[in-house]
């Protein structure tokens, strides 16, 4: 139980990081609104994405937030994570910035999992 514990918020916090707060700190600078037009993406669709990541990933880490919403921000950030990987592969073919989100799906992955334990 203490191991399930532990996975589940070291991975989290990882998610409610890079997904919450990075966005949240740096969604109007140039380079964040470049990276978005670089993918063919309109402006608004970033301060849209920012908007969901920030509530999905303050769903993820409250712990009093009902599960079903907890499920639901599960798999909206393993679409986030598919169509990012998507969109790097056919913008720029494939190199790191590929694969990267698919990386983070693997983390997804341990928090969902240890969450799931958590809660047996």
């Amino acid at each position: 139980m203490k191991k399930n514990k532990i996975i589940f918020w070291i991975t989290t916090s990882i998610i409610f990081l890079w997904e919450g707060v990075m966005p949240a700190l740096t969604s109007q600078t140039e380079l964040a609104k470049e990276g978005i037009r670089h993918l063919g993406y309109p402006e608004y669709f970033g301060n849209a994405l920012v908007v969901f990541k920030v509530l999905g990933s303050l769903i993820l880490i409250i712990p009093q937030v009902p599960k079903r919403l907890k499920e639901l921000a599960y798999a909206g950030f393993l679409f986030d994570f598919i169509f990012a990987s998507i969109s790097h592969f056919a913008v720029d073919g494939i190199n790191f910035q590929s694969f990267f989100p698919l990386i983070f799906i693997g983390i997804l992955a341990l928090s969902y999992i240890s969450y799931h334990k958590l809660n047996k």
